[in-house]
């Protein structure tokens, strides 16, 4: 005998739609008219590629699926025969961020590694020695000078 007990599942909300309201791009070649694309309309084209330069869907553009082939046939060929470009130029700001890059912190300042570096035996034919010997015998004609043009 089966069980008159069981209730019934509660029904369920409807779904809410979250396009209501919201229609479909028409496709613009379907309603002008038009049968091909062409490659060489440079201002028709424009208007599927983003400002990055990349191929805009067919979400986004609204075309039907033969054009959006079309626009990406005809702006791949207006590509190789370089009357659109494949990227656009993009300024980037790298400021603030970790630091300067003139001070690099605890490390000190970069290296190009120990390959930038000439192999030396004597501690005397280091770049670093060279460059104070150089400070010092600078500073030391510049004081003669200074007293030579004072003394006259």
């Amino acid at each position: 005998m089966p069980r008159i007990n069981n209730p019934k599942p509660p029904k369920r909300a409807p779904k809410i739609d979250t396009r209501r309201g919201a229609k479909k791009k028409p496709c613009s070649f379907c309603q002008h008219g038009v049968a091909t694309v062409d490659y060489k309309d440079l201002a028709q084209l424009r208007k599927y590629i983003s400002d990055r330069g990349k191929i805009r869907g067919r979400k986004v553009s609204g075309n039907c699926q033969q054009h959006q082939r079309d626009v990406t046939d005809a702006i791949k060929t207006a590509r190789e025969l370089a009357l659109l470009p494949y990227t656009q130029r993009t300024v980037t700001e790298r400021r603030g961020g970790r630091g300067n890059r003139d001070d690099r912190g605890p490390r000190g300042p970069r290296s190009d590694g120990p390959s930038a570096r000439p192999a030396s035996d004597n501690a005397g034919d280091s770049p670093e020695v060279d460059l104070e010997l150089d400070a010092g015998i600078a500073a030391e004609s510049f004081e003669s000078d200074l007293v030579e043009e004072v003394s006259e």
